[in-house]
């Protein structure tokens, strides 16, 4: 695949991913402050969160399985996803996460176990497509290109 081709897939994808709401104006911003002499910053401050949130799971997981159940704790570990999903622009878990910590201040176990599956779904999904576009990116700079801008 040519360059050319690598590009238009990279837009046509990106669109994709603001369209269907994996991703939000934040994401946008996140790009802009990357350059020449910070080439890799996007892929490292989602690495940063991919790291982050797989922890935050387990913490989740292993918070609701205990008795009694620290909702309080629960809501800080949620708050803390909601925060670095949206620092990333990571919209439908941050969007997860505000319908959790709903459950939380209700002390709603099943409601919360079953938000804590559909983030997990959610989170597993914009990995999946953000480490796709990252992969494109290599692509198109192995293929000599630049990456181009998507509004």
């Amino acid at each position: 695949m040519d360059v050319i081709q690598l590009q238009r897939r990279f837009i046509d994808y990106t669109s994709s991913l603001y369209r269907e709401g994996f991703l939000d104006e934040q994401f946008t911003q996140l790009q802009q402050l990357q350059d020449e002499s910070n080439p890799e910053f996007v892929v490292e401050v989602v690495s940063l969160f991919f790291e982050d949130a797989e922890k935050l799971l387990a913490d989740l997981s292993k918070t609701l399985t205990q008795q009694p159940i620290d909702f309080k704790k629960v809501d800080a570990h949620v708050h803390q996803f909601k925060g670095s999903s949206s620092s990333i622009g990571a919209q439908r878990v941050k969007n997860e996460c505000i319908s959790f910590r709903a459950f939380c201040e209700q002390r709603n176990r099943e409601g919360c176990l079953q938000c804590l599956e559909q983030m997990k779904q959610e989170y597993y999904h914009v990995k999946n497509k953000l480490e796709t576009l990252f992969q494109l990116e290599h692509q198109i700079l192995e293929a000599g290109g630049t990456i181009p801008m998507t509004e």
